[in-house]
C-alpha cells in the first residue's frame, strides 16, 4: 500500500506561540506584527536571535545573530525572552489536534511532526486532511502551520518547507522533477554545509544536479552518506514514521463552523457527530470516560464551556451524548450566534480496569440495555472500518431511537 505521509511544521513557532500568550492574557500588541525578536538577555552582547517577526526580518534581522548586532540593523526592535513552558503547552495543543486524525505521530522536534495517515484517509484525500488540519489549528490554536503531502517523509518534509507561512504544499514523485530538482543543492534535507563546497567543486549545484549524478561515483566520494544524498535527490525513503503509541488523557474534537449557527436543533446535530467520532476513538484505545466537556465559540470569539462527571465511566456514543446535550442546552442562549462546537471527554480508564459496580450482577433493565447498547456501538464501529468512516450514521433522536442511516 502507498503511504500517506504529512509532515506539520509550525510557522515561526517561538515568536507565534509567544505572541498567542500575550494576547490571551491581556497584552494589546501582537509582536507578529511589529519588529520583534524572540531571544536572550539583550544586556548581554552573546544573547542570539532565536526567531524573528517579519518586520524584523524586513531589517535585515536573521536567526542565530547577536542580539547587539540586531539592534544595530533595526533600533526600534522589541526583545522578547523564550519560555519553553509555554512552548511545550503549544507543541502539545498541536499533538492533541493531531491525535484526532492518526495516533502514528512523530515529534521530529518541539514545532514539527510526521503523522502517516495510511489507513486513517476515512474517505478523504491525503490533500483533503492537509488543508482541514492547517485551517484547523489556525482557527481553533491561532497560529500558522505548513503541511507537506507526500508518499513518503522525505518529500512531506521537503514539501513543508515550500513557499511560507500557512500554506500546504504537495511533493509527489511525479512533481520531483519540476518542484524539486530546480532547487539549490543546500536545500535537500539532511545535506550537511560542509558538504556543499564539494558538491559545487562537482559542478553540483542542484538537487537535480545530484540526482542525475551517477550514483556510484556519489558513493566512491562520500560512502554511504553518498548514496543517501543521491537516494534523497531522486526521492528515495524508506523510512517509517517513529511513533510511540501513548494511552491519551482526554479525547476531544471540535468544528469551527463554515458560517454562524442560531438554530439549537442544529447544534445537537453537529454536537452528534462530534460524539461520533469521539466515541469512536475512545473505544479504539479500549478506554473509557468519567467526564464529558462541551465547548461553544460565539460569533465575538467569546468560549463558554460546561463540564459534567459521569455516574459510571462509559465508551456508549448513546450515553455520552446524552449529557453531552444536556450541556449544551445549558449554556446556549436562544438566537446567540454559533461558530464553533467542541466536545471531550476526560477522566479516561482502561476497560480492563473499570471499577465493577454492586449493581452489575443484577439483570436490571438498564444493564441489559447498557450493554445492547455496546454491542450496537461495536458492530457500528466494524461496520465503519470495513466500508468507511462516513458509510453508516446514527439517526439525529439517539436518545429516542437506536437507528442508524446508511450512506447509498
Amino acid at each position: 500500500m502507498e503511504r500517506q505521509i504529512l509532515h506539520i511544521d509550525v510557522n515561526n513557532a517561538f515568536l507565534s506561540w509567544t505572541a498567542i500568550y500575550m494576547l490571551k492574557h491581556g497584552s494589546k500588541i501582537d509582536i507578529r506584527e511589529i519588529p520583534a525578536v524572540i531571544g536572550g538577555d539583550e544586556t548581554k552582547r552573546s544573547g542570539i536571535v532565536l526567531a524573528k517577526s517579519m518586520k524584523a526580518k524586513e531589517c535585515g534581522v536573521v536567526t542565530a545573530e547577536t542580539i547587539y548586532q540586531a539592534k544595530i540593523k533595526c533600533p526600534n526592535l522589541k526583545i522578547y525572552p523564550s519560555n519553553f513552558k509555554i512552548y511545550k503547552e503549544y507543541s502539545n495543543q498541536l499533538y492533541e489536534l493531531l491525535l484526532q486524525y492518526t495516533d502514528k505521530i512523530e515529534r521530529f522536534s518541539i514545532d514539527e511532526c510526521f503523522l502517516d495517515m495510511t489507513n486513517y484517509l476515512k474517505n478523504k484525500t491525503l490533500l483533503e486532511i492537509g488543508k482541514e488540519i492547517g485551517k484547523r489549528v489556525k482557527e481553533e490554536l491561532g497560529f500558522t502551520v505548513n503541511v507537506g503531502v507526500a508518499h513518503n517523509k522525505l518529500l512531506a518534509k521537503m514539501a513543508s518547507d515550500f513557499t511560507k507561512p500557512d500554506r500546504v504544499h504537495t511533493l509527489y514523485e511525479e512533481e520531483i522533477p519540476k518542484k524539486m530538482w530546480p532547487l539549490p543543492v543546500s536545500e535537500l534535507f539532511m545535506l550537511g554545509k560542509k558538504t556543499v563546497p564539494k558538491l559545487y567543486n562537482m559542478q553540483i549545484k542542484t538537487i537535480g544536479d545530484l540526482a542525475k549524478t551517477n550514483k556510484e561515483l556519489m558513493a566512491k566520494k562520500f560512502g554511504k552518506h553518498g548514496i543517501m544524498m543521491w537516494e534523497y535527490a531522486n526521492g528515495i525513503d524508506n523510512q517509517e514514521v517513529k511513533y510511540i503509541k501513548e494511552k491519551p488523557k482526554g479525547i476531544g474534537n471540535s468544528v469551527t463552523l463554515p458560517q454562524d449557527i442560531t438554530n439549537l436543533e442544529k447544534l445537537e446535530e453537529i454536537l452528534l457527530a462530534i460524539t461520533e467520532q469521539v466515541t469512536y476513538r475512545l473505544r479504539k484505545y479500549n478506554m473509557y470516560a468519567s467526564t464529558v466537556n462541551v465547548q461553544l465559540r460565539n460569533k465575538d470569539f467569546k468560549d463558554f464551556s460546561h463540564q459534567k462527571k459521569l455516574l459510571e465511566p462509559t465508551s456508549s456514543t448513546k450515553l455520552i451524548f446524552k449529557e453531552a446535550k444536556i450541556l449544551l442546552n445549558q449554556m446556549y442562549v436562544k438566537n446567540m450566534p454559533i461558530r464553533l462546537v467542541g466536545m471531550r471527554v476526560d477522566g479516561l480508564k482502561d476497560t480492563n480496569s473499570k471499577q465493577i459496580s454492586l449493581f452489575d450482577n443484577m439483570q436490571t433493565k438498564e444493564t441489559e440495555n447498557i450493554k445492547k447498547q455496546e454491542r450496537l456501538d461495536k458492530t457500528i464501529d466494524k461496520l465503519k472500518e470495513k466500508y468507511g468512516y462516513d458509510f453508516i450514521t446514527r439517526a439525529s433522536k439517539l436518545e429516542v431511537d437506536d437507528l442508524v442511516k446508511f450512506k447509498k
